[in-house]
């Protein structure tokens, strides 16, 4: 039998000719519906009526119906039919009129101003990956398929407790490895029950803030330093205090009026210029956090890429019951999309930071970890940083060389230690480095400017070059044409 609302759904269904059929009827009566040609209270043609129409199987129609009226199109009731809800017209009466071909405009109003202090601060490059982006290692030469035997491996004698949530820091066995690694290879005092695994640095640094911070507490942060540290700060309604950073790191405050809450360093090499703190400096800074009831929180992001002398020990290491809350990531080491990182926390901050870290966090991520244990314990991890670094080693000397032929030796900033996965290139006072970076990077060579690395007025001119994730030709062809653009900025 033949209904209006049958005619209605049979011109929009034969409109469209792409797509499975049952979908094909789904959007048909959803777009019939919501533009008014199936008013509300309208009677739905029965089921075996429509599909007589359509030339379809019934199962087919009920299947459409089923989903409707899951989704509050249609409603049936028993000796009614099926019939088109009003809850519809309502919801259509609150939705704004907007043109097909017109996006809504952005709407910054609507966010807090936590939130627009840190989009204004904003520094996180769209692009990930490209000529002398710093601190990017070469994943092309990860052993993944070595991983990916340890992660079937695992998988193969799959257990529940893999597959849920963890509540416990990470998984026992990867904290276990970790210990071993860690007393082995950086000099850190730990057992497995004082580490956590986190999902990387940012997430570590914003536990640490949120546990032991109250807003308008202080923090030090390093002059210049990493701009991720004072974006969680200001999400935090920290105080950010910028300590100043000579060749041997950063300088603390002897008369500490206000003392702060939580110290920020890089000492085994500062990012973004490259000095090793001193012994005698960090004997000063242990002892100024004691005095002043300060947590250190030493951020050892790239400290296995060192390329002369002996490594530098953690600060964490130094003494027995350090104040120092110790920061590491497998973003430098291996890569950064495993989103994987770790913190030793002191013995009075273990268990509250990891319940924290589970009612904020909700962790996972136990298959991958269980198997990166296995990758640690049967000495990949130690042999493919062996690898790793004799590469960056390489590559850094070629850039180094391009630098004192093209520019000279003088463009080497004074603090680049031979280690890590960037170098400072020193500009002239004058030099606009942002804008240099700017110009580069239209021409797809993507270089920071060290002055954004600065909070302050006082600022150096510099560009950070990255070099970890290039072969030497592509280095030698992206620098000629970087050279290029220093010496027009120079001379301007």
């Amino acid at each position: 039998m033949h209904s209006l609302a049958g005619d209605v759904i049979r011109q929009a269904f034969f409109n469209s000719t792409e797509g499975k059929l049952h979908k094909r009827l789904y959007i048909a009566i959803c777009n019939a519906i919501l533009s008014g040609n199936l008013t509300p209270s309208s009677r739905m043609p029965p089921t075996r009526d429509l599909a007589n129409e359509l030339a379809l199987s019934r199962n087919t129609v009920l299947r459409v119906y089923e989903q409707l009226q899951a989704e509050g199109y249609i409603s049936s009731r028993t000796g009614s039919g099926t019939i088109v809800t009003h809850s519809v017209l309502d919801n259509l009466d609150c939705r704004p009129v907007v043109s097909k071909d017109e996006a809504p405009a952005e709407d910054y109003s609507m966010l807090s101003a936590r939130g627009l202090l840190l989009l204004e601060h904003a520094s996180a490059s769209p692009r990930q990956w490209g000529a002398f982006l710093p601190g990017v290692p070469d994943v092309a030469n990860f052993p993944h398929r070595v991983l990916k035997k340890f992660y079937d491996r695992q998988a193969r004698q799959l257990s529940p407790e893999l597959l849920t949530y963890d509540t416990t820091g990470g998984s026992e066995v990867l904290k276990a490895a970790l210990t071993d690694y860690l007393r082995t290879a950086r000099g850190v005092r730990c057992t497995p029950d004082q580490i956590l695994i986190t999902e990387g640095i940012h997430q570590a640094l914003d536990l640490v803030t949120r546990s032991l911070c109250n807003p308008g507490d202080r923090a030090w942060t390093e002059e210049p330093g990493y701009w991720g540290i004072k974006n969680i700060l200001r999400m935090n309604g920290v105080d950010i205090i910028t300590m100043p950073v000579d060749e041997q790191g950063l300088i603390p405050d002897g008369e500490v009026s206000a003392p702060p809450k939580l110290i920020f360093v890089t000492p085994s090499h500062q990012y973004p210029l490259g000095s090793v703190m001193s012994l005698s400096r960090r004997q000063l800074l242990l002892a100024q956090a004691r005095k002043t009831n300060s947590w250190i929180v030493e951020d050892d992001y790239d400290s296995e890429f060192r390329f002369a002398g002996q490594p530098i020990p953690a600060l964490q290491g130094l003494e027995a019951s350090s104040p120092v809350i110790y920061v590491g990531t497998f973003s430098k080491t291996l890569y950064p999309a495993l989103r994987l990182g770790y913190m030793v926390l002191p013995e009075q901050l273990k268990t509250p930071l990891k319940k924290m870290h589970s009612e904020l966090y909700r962790g996972g991520h136990q298959l991958t970890q269980a198997a990166l244990a296995d990758f640690i314990r049967e000495g990949y991890y130690a042999a493919h940083i062996r690898k790793m670094r004799q590469l960056y080693s390489r590559r850094r000397q070629f850039l180094v060389n391009l630098i004192n032929d093209k520019l000279g030796d003088s463009f080497l900033g004074q603090y680049n230690s031979n280690a890590g996965l960037h170098l400072i290139l020193q500009l002239s006072a004058g030099v606009d480095d942002v804008s240099l970076a700017q110009r580069a990077s239209r021409q797809g060579i993507l270089v920071r400017a060290l002055s954004s690395y600065y909070a302050g007025e006082k600022s150096q001119s510099g560009l950070l070059l990255g070099f970890a994730s290039m072969e030497e030709t592509e280095i030698n062809t992206h620098f000629h044409r970087l050279a290029s653009l220093i010496r027009e900025a120079q001379q301007a």
